[in-house]
């Protein structure tokens, strides 16, 4: 299974990459990665791709620490909305808890383990399918978020990487603050366990729990193939730029890989996407005031006239009669879902689904 990251990530990676002699969009098109990630931070993008990224710009640039200079650059915004809730914990302990308990919604392939002991608690980071410049942002992400919550007034008591060292340790040792210990039996950052107790000045209650709510919303991951292309599709149509070619690039493989998972999925690209256009034009339709043409283009419509004869088909009924609420009485929420394919029964191993069949035919 694709692990996604969000684009947040990427952060200042553009003009860390021009400080270096690096053009950002040739680094992003040579391994795929969608140019709009640099732009649009809520973006969810594969682990792996990003990975490439980090390793290429290293070795083009011929510089070690090319992570590091990265990750000195970042803030909690970094972080995506799991950054939010970490800036308002009352303590570094809560934070670093809050931390570990969502970094899964920032990037689905890291993990969080404390060893708490009596004077030193160690953060292990476990990082699923890791490259040296992944590990080394990932651990001065949180050596950075961590100085933050002290106003950077904070160092670890040592931290440690499993890879062999650089040609140069200087600079990990200036980054750090501290002794750098490599191809040690763990990734982690220690720290003296008094520090945990560390009252965040800035920290504030009330937006802390109104940041956890909202957060907490957003902790259940899809894991299966088909859900994670959903939540792309969902993702990406508000923009009017939702292809299946612009999918597989966000999966870091080619469109016949995501119609062959879809497939032993019992489902089509086509009935996903239809999916989530029904879901989104009924928020957009409730609006008078927008424009068809504009409404028909962020879904990524030819023309009005396509989306048009599309609802009617969808709803049984003209957009112009759903905004005056004359409606077929019949229509509910499983009659929605079976016209539009999620609703279907068991099929056999191997047995191909209606809805792939037509998705093929309007492939042709």
């Amino acid at each position: 299974m694709t692990d996604l990251i969000r684009s947040a990530t990427l952060m200042h990676y553009a003009e860390t990459a021009r400080s270096v002699g690096l053009e950002p969009t040739k680094m992003l098109r040579k391994v795929r990665l969608p140019l709009a990630c640099l732009d649009d931070q809520n973006m969810r993008v594969a682990v792996s791709s990003v990975r490439r990224l980090l390793e290429v710009s290293a070795a083009e640039s011929g510089v070690e620490d090319f992570a590091l200079r990265l990750a000195g650059r970042g803030s909690f915004a970094t972080l995506g909305p799991v950054g939010l809730v970490v800036r308002e914990q009352a303590t570094v302990r809560a934070a670093l808890e809050a931390l570990a308990r969502f970094i899964h919604i920032q990037d689905e392939a890291m993990r969080l383990e404390f060893d708490h002991g009596d004077e030193i608690v160690t953060i292990g980071f476990l990082l699923r399918g890791a490259t040296r410049q992944s590990t080394e942002l990932a651990l001065g992400r949180v050596h950075t978020i961590i100085r933050l919550l002290f106003s950077g007034d904070w160092r670890p008591v040592e931290v440690c990487f499993m890879h062999s060292p650089p040609r140069h340790r200087r600079h990990h040792q200036q980054f750090f603050g501290c002794h750098v210990a490599f191809n040690a039996e763990i990734d982690a950052i220690r720290l003296a366990a008094s520090d945990l107790d560390y009252p965040i000045k800035s920290a504030n209650p009330t937006m802390a729990r109104y940041l956890l709510s909202r957060v907490e919303a957003i902790t259940v991951r899809p894991e299966s193939w088909d859900g994670k292309v959903g939540e792309l599709v969902r993702s990406l149509l508000p923009g009017g730029r939702c292809t299946i070619e612009r999918v597989a690039e966000h999966l870091a493989c080619d469109r016949r890989t995501v119609h062959r998972r879809l497939l032993d999925c019992g489902i089509s690209f086509s009935a996903i996407l239809n999916e989530q256009r029904a879901k989104l034009v009924m928020r957009l339709i409730e609006d008078g005031n927008r424009p068809l043409a504009e409404i028909a283009e962020l879904l990524g419509f030819s023309a009005q006239s396509a989306m048009a004869r599309w609802f009617r088909g969808h709803f049984g009924c003209s957009i112009t009669q759903w905004r005056k609420g004359v409606r077929p009485t019949a229509l509910s929420v499983e009659a929605s879902r079976a016209a539009i394919g999620r609703s279907r029964p068991a099929r056999k191993p191997g047995q191909v689904s209606q809805a792939y069949r037509r998705s093929k035919k309007l492939e042709r």
